[in-house]
Order: structure tokens, then C-alpha cells, then sequence
């Protein structure tokens, strides 16, 4: 495709339409993960851990607060690793497939 076609100046505002949308989503993204950290980290493991101190983990005969503040804000973070590896390999299969389709012009 040249770029002094007709449709060359449509298509590429189709697919800067598509990246930001794409970007705009993996900023939402982090920023959901982020939140899920902090209140786990900050808010359970600091903030909250003299209420969770009075539960202590079963079978364990430490404090929650403590188990928070020494583990599972750590815990946590793994797995949010793991959620926004997920999350991301479906956005951008998604995005892939968008950005194609918007390449060969609509669905032609």
C-alpha cells in the first residue's frame, strides 16, 4: 500500500485510534493491579495490621497483620505477576487481531 492512497490517511487514524485504545487499556489494567497491591501491602500488611493481629493464621500461631506485613504482601505480588501476564496476553491478542483487521482496511 502506498501511503498517497486515498485510504492512507483513514487507516492510519484507524490504527492510532486502535493504540490508544490499547494503551488507554493497559494503563487500566496497571492501575487495577496496583490498587490490589497496595491495599495489600500497604493497607493489610501496615495500616490495617493491628486489627488483623487480633486473627491469628491457623496452624500457624502468627498474626495476620504480621503474616501480611512479612509475606503476603509478597504472596500477592506473584500473583498479580502472574494476573497481568494473563490479562496482557489477552489484551494484546486482542489489540493483534484489531490492528490487522484495521491494516487490511475494515473487513475486506
Amino acid at each position: 500500500m502506498d501511503d498517497r492512497s486515498p485510504e492512507a490517511g483513514p487507516r492510519r487514524a484507524a490504527v492510532q485510534a486502535l493504540l490508544d485504545r490499547y494503551w488507554r487499556a493497559n494503563r487500566l489494567v496497571m492501575l487495577g493491579l496496583l490498587l490490589v497491591w497496595a491495599a495489600a501491602g500497604l493497607g493489610a500488611g501496615v495500616l490495617a495490621a493491628d486489627v488483623l493481629n487480633g486473627v491469628m493464621l491457623p496452624g500457624t500461631g502468627y498474626p495476620l497483620g504480621f503474616w501480611f506485613a512479612q509475606q503476603g504482601s509478597i504472596l500477592v505480588f506473584v500473583v498479580l505477576i502472574l494476573a497481568y501476564c494473563l490479562a496482557m496476553n489477552r489484551l494484546d491478542a486482542k489489540h493483534r487481531a484489531d490492528l490487522e483487521r484495521a491494516r487490511r482496511g475494515g473487513d475486506r
